[in-house]
């Protein structure tokens, strides 16, 4: 089996998860690089991520492209387009360009743009579950021209793809439209467990849900998607403003997602995550708990 050379840009949750699986299921030529490696605060964790999965650590967007032929976008929304800019100029024909972020489908049009412009080839990726819990093997819709050279490349390693439109923006649609539902539960649960616990109503709610929607353990749920919303609020309010502007380009009012963009930005604002470990609070009562010390202080 061929083994293919795999960069990411931007070396995160998703990146490092990524990689370390393509790494368990035999994949040896594997790099990164990430603006904030020699932060004096984010670099400790890049760092450290990168020595537990193996993952070398380039000095620079051309060395990561020099050292892979397959590179994978992996920064914040907002900084998509400024990774692919920092990058385009040291690609060419032998490069496979995969966007991972979650970003609208005029952006990912754009990145396409600029990575063919350099000639390489580009495929958009959305990524359709959280990466932790599958590693490498979480599943990817895919669109572009190049899917089929990205999925031969890496699918007998174990990546999980589905080959969805040869046009940049449909694959990616799915997953901004999915997130209006998915995000937009999370925000309506944190608001609801902050509200019920106000009049020690939560559980009666919970039951209430249990009966209108069972099979569903609400309080369980509740409890994961606050930890959720604590731990990568910033990240998901910059999400849901590129869904917003998704369905703005498409002439729909972004009500619901403008609304879940706020909620998420307001944890962020209030850096609750930094009162926890990395997996964040065990229950939404300790994130609850916590608002209520800081709005005293």
């Amino acid at each position: 089996m061929t083994q293919p050379a795999i960069g990411f840009i931007g070396f995160g949750e998703a990146a490092f998860h990524i990689a370390s699986g393509l790494r368990s299921s035999g994949v040896t030529k594997i790099s990164a690089f990430d603006i904030n490696a020699s932060h004096p605060h984010l670099g400790t964790l890049i760092q450290q991520r990168a020595t537990k999965s193996q993952t070398p650590l380039t000095s620079s967007p051309g060395d990561l492209a020099s050292a892979s032929d397959i590179l994978f976008s992996a920064v914040t929304a907002t900084s998509a387009l400024d990774a692919v800019r920092q990058t385009a100029s040291f690609l060419n024909s032998r490069h496979l360009y995969v966007d991972l972020n979650s970003i609208s489908p005029n952006l990912k049009r754009e990145i396409d743009t600029l990575v063919r412009a350099a000639g390489a080839s580009f495929v958009e990726a959305a990524v359709m579950a959280p990466v932790p819990p599958y590693g490498h093997r979480v599943p990817m819709l895919l669109g572009g021209t190049a899917t089929e050279r990205l999925s031969e490349a890496l699918s007998p390693f174990g990546m999980r793809f589905e080959l969805v439109s040869e046009n940049i923006g449909t694959a990616v649609a799915v997953k901004m439209c999915r997130s209006i539902v998915v995000k937009g539960l999370e925000a309506l649960l944190f608001e609801c467990v902050m509200g019920a616990s106000k009049y020690g109503a939560d559980e009666r709610v919970f039951a209430s849900l249990q009966e209108s929607y069972p099979g569903i353990d609400w309080k369980k749920l509740a409890d994961y998607v606050v930890g959720r919303v604590v731990v990568h609020g910033e990240r998901r309010a910059r999400e849901m403003e590129e869904v917003a502007e998704t369905l703005r380009s498409s002439g729909v009012n972004p009500t619901m997602a403008e609304a879940t963009a706020r909620l998420q930005s307001w944890s962020a604002h209030l850096n609750l995550k930094s009162h926890f470990g990395p997996d964040g609070p065990s229950s939404y009562r300790d994130v609850l708990r916590l608002i209520t010390d800081k709005t005293k202080a």
